[in-house]
């Protein structure tokens, strides 16, 4: 933070000193234990001790926190008493002594010169000490620049505090302490909050120091914390409203204006001074952000030939130093050996790169290419980027991303590109930096390239790398064999190493019995050509030496669309046993046409997927064979969320109404394993819902959908399942399933309403009714007019969503469908509870709630809603306490379902509580954390409502002029969208008080 001030170090406790362990060297461990940050307490081991009356408390606390030195009797009678000390002050103190020398160890109490000491105390025996001992750690630590290290140790010496210090003891000498040591846990809290800011913890930070500047609404350190953790946060002007909200009340209590640093960083605000851009610790977390990456992947230690070509590209890289940017781009056919070569030079080169080198697979080969933004986030963290820096749009992670490497010498190696597009973002563009690009394609229209076309190798180096693999023994006694297998290779390396690889795990076979074997040309292609199809000759020989147990598991596999499949899905394709299957996939790995991506899981490179593919169409039989596999992958994926969707919502009769399935999935005990499998195959199973709309599967697609819903409410892969939803309803449309396509329409519906697109949403909820009418189908019945009814009450609309709501209770009534019923019934007590009605607003609220405990399932995640609901209704009748216990019990539930939304939907709402039972600094923190918690997901207009009741926290404490802002963004949002939200937020604008 340059040139803003900060707490220079961690604040040691002012005039203290360690109590003195002589008495005790080399004794055991002492199991006695004191604490004075709180109420004074003793213990014995974990057994709590009496420490008498107040006033007794009150002399162990002064001896306490004299640490060893000898206090004289009339230092404690002024200590306990003041001027004002009882007749028999001095019998009484020689009795709390004889007490508490009953109480504690002989020797601990003593008597010295008339008056008495503590001595003894091992190091941790007292609670202020250890807290001594933490803070020199955490101030060493952040001296040597491990940030993660002191904050974490600052943590645990705040949390030593316990409520208020020498709670209830009496006495001018502990009003003193109480004083000085909460002025130490205030200058320990605002360096573990200046040290968060360095971390780029900004956004985390905001809710902690509004709460804080709320109660300590004089401290200016606090002020300035806020005011650049909001602007960090990209909350410029509610950062320059604290400010002017700090001077005003600066000058109505005090008198005085902000102090200079106050000032200063006020303007540094307003003239967007860089240097407040980012943190100023030049050092990340050292265990968890590495400063010099070093991602190259291992170079191979049989590298062969490419002499010309190494020495060309170390040449262009040598050349970065005294450029702004050299980038060499390596093109040439799959299997050539770009990645080979890029990455040996790259090892090669890193003495000129002393900064660190980046390297990512861009997977341009395959139908699922890295996404730029996806692949900036990732090198940002690896240049010691905290997550809360990064922002979202990709023009906005390149400009960081170039800002990052200003001033460093960092190699970017970019493999397997799609086109010049894809990595354009991912350049450099900075002096001293270089990338070395690889791709199939010539990348022509990159400007400034250094373009080198890789062929395929000469004979001399195709036989020496074989050479290498194989041994020079076997090789040289069959020189000619090994020719002809090199050149049925096609002197590809790729090729050529699958071929010599197994020629070396086979001692019994010879190379010519190698070569006879590639000599039948049924086993290649016909010919070869430019482009995949060369590349599709090279996996023949892996191919053509599978059993057919291995074969047909390297087709089948092939066919999944997902970025990678896991052990039992797979065994759903192959259709055999788990254990049978993982010998099969591992046979397979050893032959490296597929990869180990974690244990259980396994993927294809994305060339080979394409060559096993071409096998299926080609070998299959039957050839109905790879339909069937994909059904039995859809069926596993059905059957499993179906018993995750169970769990989360007992008592549904959503899947009494599913299509059948023929193929098992898995079973789970717990909530945690079973949430744990959804959301770590959420993109195969999205790409399965997408591919079986092609497959002709498109009905067990959309019940796939309907219980895979979690993945879209979460937020967490929003975006895959919209895409999913659209290739369902596509391809339900083309084979006139009025079902499957209703059901899909239902779920896009639901996902539009998260997002706040609240007009597409009611739109594509009437034409899932339509459908499910049709059809006649309960699942749609029922829930499309219960969204419209969500939909028509977030518009205000409040008879037309009383009237959906009712048709949906009754669709529910007519299913059976207990936890439907529920969620209608809690829904319209959201109506009543908008149109005044707030008696029966309740009744509906607890009917739905009961209705959901009848499951009893305690944590599931319908059981939080109806909680929710209830949560609202109490709010508006006054019964605040019942309201926010609640609440919080459903913010509990949806914090284990892992529903983001509806955990910082339910913070909001928690903040509405504490602003009705004006506790303004507790509603300001809570909507904070709401505002940090839906940071990309549930549309502007819910962030909206949270900056309004945000702002009328803020203004609870005083602080105005950021409420002003916060209700002016809110303002702007419901203006653009219609809301009648708006006319309130005006209102709140115009009645608040000018500065």
């Amino acid at each position: 933070m340059d040139g803003v001030p900060r707490v220079p170090e961690v604040p040691r406790v002012p005039e203290q000193r360690r109590p003195g362990s002589a008495d005790r060297a080399g004794a055991e461990t002492v199991s006695l234990r004191f604490g004075v940050l709180g109420p004074v307490r003793a213990w014995r081991d974990e057994e709590p001790l009496s420490t008498g009356s107040p006033q007794q408390r009150a002399l162990l606390a002064a001896l306490l926190l004299r640490e060893g030195r000898t206090a004289t009797a009339a230092e404690l009678i002024d200590a306990l008493w003041g001027e004002e000390p009882p007749s028999r002050a001095l019998a009484a103190v020689r009795t709390y002594a004889s007490r508490l020398r009953k109480v504690l160890d002989p020797g601990v109490l003593v008597s010295e010169s008339g008056g008495y000491a503590v001595r003894g105390l091992p190091e941790g025996a007292l609670d202020v000490t250890v807290v001594q001992d933490l803070a020199t750690e955490a101030e060493k630590a952040r001296g040597a620049g491990d940030l993660c290290h002191a904050r974490e140790v600052l943590g645990r010496a705040l949390a030593l505090w316990d409520g208020e210090v020498l709670a209830g003891v009496p006495g001018p000498y502990a009003e003193a302490q109480r004083v000085r040591l909460e002025e130490w846990r205030l200058q320990l809290l605002e360096t573990r909050l200046d040290m968060d800011l360095e971390q780029g913890c900004h956004a985390e930070a905001v809710s902690e120091l509004t709460a804080l500047t709320a109660e300590h609404p004089l401290r200016e350190r606090l002020r300035e914390l806020l005011m650049l953790a909001l602007y960090r946060s990209g909350r410029q002007a509610e950062a320059l409203a604290v400010y002017a909200d700090t001077r005003r009340l600066l000058a109505d209590e005090l008198g005085v204006d902000p102090r200079p640093g106050l000032s200063e960083l006020q303007q540094r605000i307003l003239q967007a001074d860089p240097g407040l851009a980012e943190p100023s610790a030049k050092k990340p977390e050292p265990d968890a952000v590495p400063v010099r990456p070093a991602q190259l992947p291992a170079t191979v230690p049989d590298f062969t030939g490419r002499a010309s070509f190494v020495t060309e590209l170390g040449e262009v890289l040598a050349s970065a130093e005294g450029r702004v940017m050299a980038v060499s781009a390596l093109a040439g056919i799959g299997g050539v050996g770009k990645t080979t070569l890029a990455v040996h030079v790259g090892h090669q080169a890193r003495g000129a790169f002393p900064d660190g080198q980046l390297y990512i697979d861009l997977q341009g080969a395959g139908s699922r290419a890295a996404e730029p933004e996806t692949v900036l986030g990732t090198f940002l963290r690896a240049l010691g980027t905290p997550d809360s820096a990064i922002p979202d749009s990709l023009e906005e992670r390149s400009a960081l991303y170039r800002s990052v490497l200003d001033g460093r010498r960092v190699l970017v190696l970019l493999d397997n590109a799609r086109d010049a597009a894809q990595i354009r973002p991912l350049l450099p563009g900075t002096e001293g930096c270089a990338a070395l690009i690889t791709s199939r394609v010539r990348m022509v229209d990159l400007a400034g390239a250094h373009l080198v076309d890789l062929d395929v190798m000469s004979p001399d180096e195709a036989l020496a790398l074989f050479t290498k693999i194989v041994g020079e023994e076997r090789v040289s006694s069959e020189r000619q064999a090994a020719l002809d297998v090199v050149a049925a290779c096609g002197f590809l390396p790729l090729a050529i190493r699958i071929a010599a690889s197994r020629l070396a795990a086979r001692r019994t076979w010879t190379v010519s019995v190698l070569a006879a074997k590639l000599a039948d040309e049924r086993r290649r292609l016909d010919e070869l050509q430019a482009g995949d199809l060369a590349v599709k000759a090279t996996f023949e020989l892996g191919y053509g030496q599978l059993e057919p147990v291995q074969a047909r598991a390297f087709r089948l596999l092939g066919l999944a669309d997902g970025p990678d499949i896991s052990l039992a899905a797979a065994a759903a394709v192959l259709d055999l046993p788990t254990n049978d299957t993982e010998d099969l996939l591992e046979s397979l790995v050893d032959t490296s046409l597929l990869e180990s991506a974690a244990p259980g899981r396994y993927r294809y490179h994305d060339l080979v997927r394409l060559y096993a593919r071409a096998c299926a169409e080609r070998d299959e039989w039957p050839p109905s064979e790879p339909a069937a596999a994909i059904s039995r992958l859809l069926d596993f994926y059905l059957a499993t969320a179906s018993a995750v969707y169970a769990i989360e919502r007992p008592g549904e009769r959503v899947l009494d109404h599913l299509s059948r399935v023929d193929y098992p999935g898995l079973t789970f005990t717990d909530r945690d394993t079973a949430l744990d499998w959804l959301f770590s195959e959420a993109s195969a199973l999205l790409a399965a819902v997408q591919q079986a709309g092609g497959e002709g599967l498109v009905r067990r697609a959309a019940d796939l959908l309907v219980v895979g819903i979690d993945l879209g409410e979460s937020g967490v892969n929003s975006r895959q399942y919209v895409r999913s939803c659209a290739a369902v309803i596509t391809a339900a449309r083309q084979a006139g399933d009025a079902l499957a396509e209703g059901r899909a329409r239902l779920m896009h519906s639901h996902l539009l309403g998260i997002a706040g697109q609240f007009a597409d949403s009611s739109l594509e909820a009437g034409r899932a009714l339509k459908l499910g009418l049709v059809a006649n189908d309960p699942v749609v019945c029922a829930q499309a007019p219960n969204q419209q009814g969500i939909i028509a009450l977030y518009d205000g609309r409040h008879d037309e969503a009383e009237e959906h709501l009712t048709k949906a209770l009754t669709a529910f009534r007519d299913d059976r469908n207990n936890p439907g019923e529920a969620s209608a019934l809690c829904n319209l007590s959201r109506v009543h509870l908008a149109t005044e009605r707030t008696d029966s607003a309740v009744s509906l609220a607890r009917q739905g709630v009961a209705l959901y405990e009848r499951d009893d399932t305690g944590m599931a995640l319908r059981l939080a809603n109806g909680k929710y609901a209830l949560g609202l209704a109490l709010t508006s009748l006054g019964r605040t306490r019942l309201a926010l216990d609640t609440l919080t019990e459903a913010l509990h539930m949806f914090q284990a379902a892992r529903q983001h939304l509806w955990h910082g939907m339910t913070l909001f709402r928690i903040a509405e509580v504490h602003l009705a039972e004006q506790r303004a600094a507790q509603a300001a923190a809570s909507a904070e954390q709401a505002l940090v918690v839906l940071h990309g997901i549930g549309g502007d207009w819910r962030r909206a409502n949270v900056l309004t009741v945000l702002g009328r926290g803020l203004h609870g404490i005083g602080q105005t002029d950021r409420a002003k802002v916060c209700w002016q963004e809110a303002l702007s949002t419901f203006e653009k969208s219609g809301s009648p939200e708006a006319n309130d937020v005006r209102q709140l604008l115009a009645t608040a008080p000018v500065a």
